[in-house]
């Protein structure tokens, strides 16, 4: 489960209040961390500068008794109580000392240059010391600041700088809702549109958000899916209203036959010749129902494939035995010019080039040839299946292989596929990865098969 609110315009808040956390308060360390470093150097030169001062007046002075007899000279140079000043002989003994705090000597190694240091006895006391060499005597001056007092300041600073990016950060989310909600009004104005759209309403299209390239792109893909379901939704309104018409057709027959049988008495052979016709008529219904399952398994998602090595020329030559029979009923010669091998699924590429075969049988000009072709071309292997006879004309080509569907309703055969052979053959290859294509001339037509997919490719 997600921490993220489902809201868009919350996430988008959120993220703007991180944002300026990260932001601000890296600002807020930077400036902090400045003023630390700025206050430790002003207090460090401070104290060196006291040092100096110190050391003059010890050059300036006949000796340090007369230095110890006028303490103004040196009490006014500390400001306050936080700061202590010390001046110790070679032998440890302390000759000043203004200590408001009574804090011990501190205990420091030599420096016969200014150093700085943090008191060990004492964290909170910045010292500055130095060895001198007056005429009388070796001495050290110690000069001091406590910086309780400096880290107090700092912590109110601190306290500050969180409250700051605190407020800052709460300002950001609220800001960033308000301009999320104001630059998501577009989306909800989108999901509105769309949720008008329905079966009845599968023409409408997102075109007013061409301002917003964001929306755009997505209202352009939108309207992509959009075509692509009202052309498949025409295309299942068309099916299922050329399904219940091919359909109404054999059932027809079959009650008004029947009914004609009952009107009164027959005799055995009309009996008999009426179950012949019904019979036709059943299978038929059969044929197409069959088709239907077959293109129902194919066109799913997930069909399976079961690929093998096929030697064309040996499975085209089996086809053109199965249908020599019928060829011959009209003088059709057919030639098998195929060669290669192919790796496909061995009963769909059957079926696929029977159906092909079967149609070019059914419209070619008698006493012609109906060849079978192989080719391997750059984008794949084609077999192809030719017959000579009247052009289909132009704009029936591209509804071929659409389903029930017949250039001329009127030379629909007994023995025919129900308008469903060329879609099955679509099918096939669609499955394969391949695709299927028809052109037609006065020389004839050619249904062409190819398998664009170069695993499904071999050749000899």
């Amino acid at each position: 489960m997600s921490l993220w609110p489902r809201t868009l315009s919350l996430r988008l808040a959120l993220m703007f209040a991180m944002v300026s956390v990260l932001l601000l308060g890296a600002v807020g360390l930077y400036l902090y961390q400045s003023l630390q470093r700025e206050i430790a150097w002003r207090d460090d030169q401070a104290l060196l500068g006291r040092l100096q001062r110190m050391q003059t007046l010890i050059d300036e002075s006949i000796d340090i008794e007369a230095l110890r007899m006028r303490p103004q000279l040196y009490d006014n140079m500390l400001g306050n109580r936080d700061n202590l000043l010390w001046i110790v002989d070679g032998g440890g003994q302390l000759l000043i000392e203004i200590n408001p705090l009574a804090l011990p000597l501190p205990n420091l190694p030599a420096a016969p240059a200014p150093s700085l240091a943090d008191s060990l006895e004492s964290p909170s006391l910045r010292l500055a010391w130095l060895d001198v060499a007056s005429p009388q005597r070796q001495l050290r001056l110690i000069a001091g600041k406590h910086v309780s007092e400096r880290e107090q300041m700092l912590g109110v600073y601190r306290l500050k700088v969180v409250l700051a990016v605190t407020a800052g950060t709460l300002l950001a989310f609220l800001l960033g809702w308000l301009v999320s909600q104001r630059g998501l009004r577009p989306v909800r104005q989108l999901a509105l549109r769309a949720a008008t759209i329905d079966t009845q309403h599968m023409h409408v299209r997102l075109n007013e958000f061409r301002e917003v390239a964001e929306l755009s792109r997505l209202s352009q893909a939108l309207n992509q899916m959009l075509a692509r379901l009202e052309h498949g939704f025409t295309q299942l309104s068309r099916f299922s209203e050329d399904l219940a018409h091919e359909m109404r057709t054999p059932l027809s027959n079959l009650m008004g036959l029947t009914q004609h049988a009952l009107g009164r008495s027959r005799s055995l052979e009309e009996y008999q010749n009426l179950l012949v016709s019904n019979q036709e008529e059943y299978e038929r219904l059969a044929r197409m129902i069959d088709s239907m399952l077959f293109l129902a398994r194919t066109e799913q998602p997930n069909a399976l494939i079961r690929r093998e090595t096929i030697e064309l020329h040996a499975m085209v030559e089996q086809l053109c035995e199965y249908f020599e029979g019928m060829g011959q009923e009209r003088g059709l010669a057919l030639i098998n010019m195929t060669s290669g091998k192919l790796d496909a699924d061995p009963d769909l590429l059957r079926r696929a080039l029977a159906n092909l075969l079967a149609n070019a049988l059914r419209y070619a000009t008698p006493d012609t040839q109906v060849t079978i072709h192989s080719v391997s071309k750059a984008d794949g292997f084609e077999i192809s299946v030719h017959n000579q006879g009247e052009a289909i004309a132009a704009e029936n080509l591209p509804h071929l292989f659409e389903r029930f569907y017949r250039c001329d309703p009127s030379r629909n055969q007994p023995d025919d596929s129900g308008g469903l052979g060329l879609a099955i053959v679509r099918s096939i290859m669609l499955a394969h990865g391949g695709k299927v294509s028809v052109s037609s001339d006065q020389m004839g037509t050619r249904f062409s098969l190819l398998f664009t997919s170069p695993a499904l490719r071999r050749t000899q």
